[in-house]
Parts: C-alpha cells; structure tokens; sequence
C-alpha cells in the first residue's frame, strides 16, 4: 500500500511509519513540524534526544534500505497543497495523526484552547473535503481518544466499542436504534475529537468514505522495533505538565528521584496501552477497513485499565520513589471507574503489552539512561482547568519539604 501518515513525525506518528514502512509499504510522511514548534513555545525538550526530521529519515533508509517520502504541509490552512497532493500520490490508505494531542496544552490559555479548536477541527474537515473533492479511495484510520467517552460511565456495564443500542419509546412500541455514544468531553482537546466524529459520521454517511476512528487510551512507552535500532531513530518522551502522559511522568520522576505526582485522590481510572500496540493497531485498522456506505467502525484502541494512585503505586513498588498527591487542575471526578470493550482488535490478532511486561524496560533503558535531560521546572503541570483552581506555585507549595526538586538529577534506583 502507499500510505500517508499524517502528523507523521509526532509520538504515535513516528513510529506507525517507520512500522508501516518496515513491513513493505511506502509511506509518505505530511507533518507541518508544529510539535517542535510547541517545544520552543514551552521551552522544553523531549527527554529523549528527537533529531531533525531529514536526518531522521536519512537514518532509517540507511538501516533499512526503505525510503519514507516527506512533505511539509499544514492541513488546517493549506487545503489547495493537500489537494495536489492526494491528486498526484493517489495513496490506498490515510492514517491522520495530525492533530495537537495534549488535554492540559489545549486548557492552557484562549489562544491554546483556539488554536486547538482551529488546528483540529480544520486539519480533519479539510482532508474530508479534499478525499471527496479528488475522489480519494483511501481507507483512512484516525487516530481519537477514549476521553471521548468521559469518564462518567461508571459501573460494570462495559462502554461499547463507539456506538450505543438505544430503545426510543413511540405510541407504537419501542424503537430500537443504534446511535454514536453519548459524548462527554473533558477539555478542549476532547472537544475535537467528538466533532471530528460527527464529521466522520456525515461523510461516510454523504460521501461513502471508508472511516475507522481508534478510540485510543493513554499511550505509554517509547521505543517499536524499528526506532530502537539506531539512537537517531528514537522517539518522543515528553515528561512535562502538558505532553507528558502520567505513566511516563512517572517512570522520569522515579529516574531522577522525584515524587511521582498523583493529582487529587489519583482514584481517576484510566485506559492505557503500549505505542508497540498502538502500532500494530492502526496496521490492523488499515487492512480491515469498513466497506463504503457502511457508518464509520471505531475501535477502542487500549489494553489495560488503572487507577492512577494504582500506577503510581505500581511504579512506586519497583524504584523505591516515593508518591506526593498534589490538588487536581482538571475539573474531574476524583474517582471513576472504566471498564473497556476492545474484542475488536483482541478478535484481530492483537497480542497484548502489559505494564507487568514493559515498564521494568522503560525504567532503566529510557527514563534512567536520559535522565540528565530533564528540566526540574517543567515537571509539575502548570495548565487548569479554570479560573480559581490550584497554579503551578500552589502545586509546588504542597510537596513536602524533603519531596521537593533538587537541583541536580538523583541516581536512579
């Protein structure tokens, strides 16, 4: 297949080409580098050493023989550009990562909840509106979020895999009708995701595009097969209060001896699977697609459920790194329950990672071997949810006195 792996240089979209790639396709990245950018913007680095983009593909030609194409382009603004692109690569699949992935980035101001808003909403319409208006055939797999769902289907009734069966009471007797489940955002990031869905729903419905939305949990890890075999090739790990995802954030402050900090009770139940899976994922969506006219098939991308003050504890029992709980930014329940259909993509041949597999890894060839990289400031997450909650000073004032940042890096357990 040719594919074009949108967002292809971020943390999920890096690696699904480098995979796709690997196993015989040719991939084309389109990435308008605006992850870099935000780094700048946030004057932070991944903790892992992200090397330019033209080297990077320089790199994997050179270990693998195959060549990735890339083009710079910004699918929100240039629509003209994503036109003539789709019309001279003609590719068989689409796989849309292109879109500004943090929760607490897309809370931190008005211009960030806008830019959200205006990057993702306009990225995912734009590429819409070209497949049909260049009569794109491609099977497209985007990659959404579990967070659509919320987090208050609490219980032992499992959320279904993207769509509910309703009964609507008539004068004629019940009708049974099966609808998208009911939306419950968390933030602005959240948002566009459950627009992206109503946009999903109408052009296949309108236009027979072939749609597969993942509803992916928190991603954790950080190396595939493929960005472990040469260090230029390695990906993202953002440890920072906006990008970092608390697994991670955890696994770089037991690196360096800092608390791991859990917000609130840490009872807030959360869906987790490896970015080896996640890989493998999107590779299963792409050779499965739904046939056209049919409504768009949603995958419920995650393997293992945790509570966070669980993980921490968790990770806590393996370094020996003591847990702080800190006042919540997010405007959130403090305990939840989530319990996950996946039979999908279990039905498909996924073979699970488990934490219980991966994270004694992740400690000591990741998160400890870079952790002179981390910047002390950036660690407590500095982004709420509205005005009046806790600011990063009032979370820093409720470490105890010996849980406090040190100045320079602790040996890693």
């Amino acid at each position: 297949m040719h594919v074009l792996v949108l967002g292809g240089d971020g943390f999920c979209g890096w690696p699904t080409a480098l995979y796709l790639s690997d196993r015989g396709n040719d991939v084309t990245i389109i990435d308008n580098l605006s992850r870099r950018a935000i780094d700048i913007e946030l004057e932070v680095e991944s903790l892992t050493p992200i090397r330019p983009l033209s080297e990077r593909l320089r790199v994997w030609k050179e270990t693998s023989g195959r060549q990735i194409e890339f083009i710079n382009l910004d699918l929100a603004t240039e629509y003209d550009r994503l036109v003539d692109v789709l019309t001279r690569l003609r590719p068989d699949a689409i796989v849309h990562f292109a879109e500004q992935r943090a929760a607490p980035y897309s809370m931190r101001t008005p211009r960030t909840k806008r830019y959200t808003i205006d990057n993702n909403a306009r990225s995912t319409h734009n590429l819409l509106a070209a497949m049909v208006a260049t009569g794109t055939d491609a099977a497209l797999v985007h990659l959404g979020t579990m967070g659509v769902y919320g987090y208050g289907w609490s219980g032992s009734a499992p959320i279904p895999e993207g769509y509910l069966t309703v009964k609507v009471p008539t004068p004629d007797g019940d009708l049974e009708r099966e609808i998208l489940h009911p939306a419950n955002p968390g933030s602005v990031y959240h948002l566009t995701k459950t627009i992206d869905q109503l946009m999903f729903a109408f052009y296949a419905a309108n236009d027979q595009l072939r749609i597969t939305d993942l509803h992916q949990g928190i991603v954790w890890g950080t190396q595939t097969p493929q960005t472990i075999r040469d260090e230029r090739l390695v990906n993202r790990f953002d440890y920072d209060g906006d990008y970092g995802t608390v697994l991670n954030r955890f696994l770089m402050q037991a690196a360096i001896g800092h608390p791991l900090t859990v917000h609130g009770t840490g009872g807030q139940t959360r869906a987790f699977i490896h970015i080896r899976d996640t890989v493998r994922c999107v590779e299963i969506a792409l050779l499965n697609p739904p046939a056209a006219g049919s409504k768009p098939m949603v995958f419920n991308q995650v393997t293992e459920t945790y509570r966070v003050r669980d993980l921490a504890k968790l990770v806590s029992n393996l370094t020996g790194v003591p847990v702080a709980n800190l006042p919540n930014p997010r405007r959130e329940d403090e305990e939840n329950d989530l319990v996950v259909r996946n039979d999908r993509f279990l039905a498909l041949g996924l073979e699970p990672t488990t934490l219980s597999e991966g994270l004694l890894d992740e400690c000591t060839h990741v998160a400890a071997r870079y952790r002179d990289r981390v910047d002390l400031g950036k660690i407590v997450c500095r982004s709420v949810w509205r005005a009046g909650m806790a600011t990063a000073e009032d979370l820093l004032t409720e470490l105890p006195d010996e849980s406090r940042p040190v100045a320079e890096p602790a040996a890693a357990n």
